[in-house]
């Protein structure tokens, strides 16, 4: 069926002569690859190799998308209110930003664009400074340079709920790719978002802060890269204006380049990325390095031990540092508000819930992705009786503040450098500071492990596997036997023959209670071909804890390629 759809595209009329012959040169394998589906509209928008094709990232499916989530908004009775777009620096970024742009003003949209490539953060924020109907951000995020996405976000300035999502996809659905491009004598109104603008933003990240003082007194030096990405255009600019004077840059890495020539992955969860940012600590004798990911929604930190080696903090364990900082230097500061709320995800340990409650902060989870913490935080408002301090998951991103609904490398770049300098000031470096946690909490290790199932029988496999798993339930998992299991598909708890309903519904995970009190938890991506396993595991010690995380996680990953 696959070779219907190539027919179409290699012919079509629209297409350039380049992107023909492009097309015409593809072996078979690779014209199935690109043709076998249409790349798929989920809840972050869309995400994918860029080139010629239904299953690529391309012009083509961005206006096609474009008038889709236009038709959209245009039936909400929201066209009025406008739309924001923004783009990082990836190849072709820019001009899917202007052609999203262009199909907006086309169908009567007012449009709001960046002048230049911005953080993602600052997407979510322009739509909730101008009230906007909607926003989107050309950003494929971390992955390697040949990716590139078109993600979507509501009027409260959150990545768009899967209602909303289902409904652009529905309409997708009735638009051909290789429609001509729209023309318009009238276009709607377009407004550069300029660095002015900038000012807005950066001015509210700086309210998020809780106790800067300590980057100034204790004269903290940081080493900071943006990974070749948008950061290097703010960030810098927010530390200076905290009060961190002694910051030192990764030159190869401070200009934007979608090409990402210093770095296999841009991407601050791998450590490999950081090698030119410990030279320069090396260099400089510096402890504390800081990464943002190339659109600047998430951060990585890089902590020199006493032995002189420089060793990454994984995502959980920086988000557990960040709580315990914001509630401990927020009482101090009396910036901690009196009824105080962490939002975490169920793929994080138990380590920030034993946090927040002995420290007198609630605890709630959700499912992962900065959408479903987004809900919560607008349930907790609408209610009245919390006020969420941090909302965090284990890939490296943090959201403080009301100033966007999204995660934010920026704010969290701030407030990590902030902790170092508070640990500092205690004559203690972070890595002491994850240790006096340990002490406090108890020692606690989180592994995850990827069952990759790239090509076109991928996503099959994938959902082979996971219907596999609720079919037959394992009775073990990770070599550790299993107590329980919740489908949170399902919104079902099963234990013996007892069903139960849990608290969450509506994703595709699978959490497994595990015999020792732990957790291992199994999690398609939305966004890439692979089956996420999440080990939780407890210890005396954190290497305990550690060692026994990394055994479970990878005696479950075998576990699923065997199914």
């Amino acid at each position: 069926m696959y070779r219907i759809p190539y027919e179409q595209w290699r012919n079509a009329s629209v297409l350039t002569p380049e992107q023909r012959a492009e097309l015409a040169a593809l072996e078979e394998d690779e014209i199935s690859d690109r043709f076998y589906r249409t790349l798929a509209f989920g809840t972050a928008g869309l995400r994918g190799v860029m080139g010629m094709g239904l299953n690529r990232m391309n012009e083509y499916i961005v206006r096609q998308a474009a008038d889709a989530f236009a038709a959209v908004i245009q039936k909400a009775g929201l066209v009025e209110k406008g739309i924001c777009i923004c783009y990082d620096c990836r190849i072709n970024s820019r001009f899917y930003a202007q052609e999203a742009a262009h199909v907006m003003r086309c169908r009567g949209i007012p449009v709001y664009l960046f002048r230049d490539c911005r953080p993602t953060p600052q997407l979510s924020f322009a739509v909730r400074h101008f009230g906007a109907a909607a926003g989107i951000n050309v950003t494929a995020s971390h992955n390697p340079k040949e990716y590139n996405g078109f993600k979507v976000y509501g009027q409260d300035g959150a990545q768009l709920p899967t209602h909303m999502a289902d409904l652009v996809a529905a309409e997708m659905a009735d638009i051909d790719p290789l429609a001509p491009r729209p023309e318009c004598a009238h276009p709607a109104p377009l407004t550069w978002l300029e660095a002015d603008f900038d000012e807005l933003y950066i001015n509210a990240v700086l309210r998020c802060a809780v106790a800067p003082e300590h980057l100034a007194e204790q004269a903290f030096p940081v080493v900071y890269t943006p990974f070749h990405g948008v950061g290097g255009a703010i960030t810098p600019e927010v530390l200076r204006r905290a009060g961190l004077t002694n910051l030192v840059f990764v030159e190869e890495q401070m200009a934007p380049d979608g090409t990402f020539p210093t770095v296999k992955s841009p991407n601050p969860e791998d450590p490999a990325g950081f090698a030119l940012a410990i030279e320069y600590a090396r260099k400089h004798d510096i402890d504390f390095i800081v990464g943002t990911d190339p659109d600047a929604d998430r951060v990585g930190i890089v902590v020199r031990d006493r032995e002189g080696n420089y060793v990454p903090v994984s995502g959980n364990r920086t988000g557990s540092l960040l709580l315990h900082y914001i509630l401990t230097a927020g009482r101090e500061t009396g910036k901690l508000p009196r009824h105080p709320a962490l939002i975490k995800t169920i793929v994080t340990s138990a380590l920030p819930r034993i946090i927040a409650e002995k420290n007198g902060c609630a605890s709630f989870s959700t499912f992962t992705g900065f959408k479903y913490m987004a809900e919560k935080v607008a349930r907790l408002e609408q209610e009245g009786k919390y006020r969420f301090v941090l909302a965090y998951e284990e890939s490296y991103g943090y959201m403080v503040g009301d100033h966007a609904r999204d995660k934010d490398g920026v704010v969290g770049a701030l407030l990590l450098c902030e902790m170092a300098a508070w640990y500092r000031s205690r004559g203690m470096t972070v890595l002491d500071g994850l240790e006096e946690v340990f002490r406090l909490y108890g020692a606690f290790g989180e592994v995850t492990r990827s069952v990759m199932l790239p090509g076109q029988d991928g996503a099959a496999r994938m959902a082979r596997i996971m219907e596999r798993l609720r079919q037959q339930p394992p009775e073990t998992m990770g070599g550790i036997p299993v107590r329980a299991w919740r489908d949170y598909d399902t919104g079902k708890r099963h234990e013996g023959d007892t069903v139960t309903d849990t608290d969450l519904q509506g994703s595709n995970v699978l959490f497994y209670e595990l015999a020792t009190g732990e957790s291992l938890v199994v999690r398609p991506s939305g966004t890439e071909p692979k089956i996420k396993v999440y080990a939780l595991m407890e210890g005396a010690d954190a290497q305990q804890a550690d060692e026994r995380a990394a055994a479970c996680a990878l005696q479950a990953e075998r576990q699923l390629l065997e199914l």
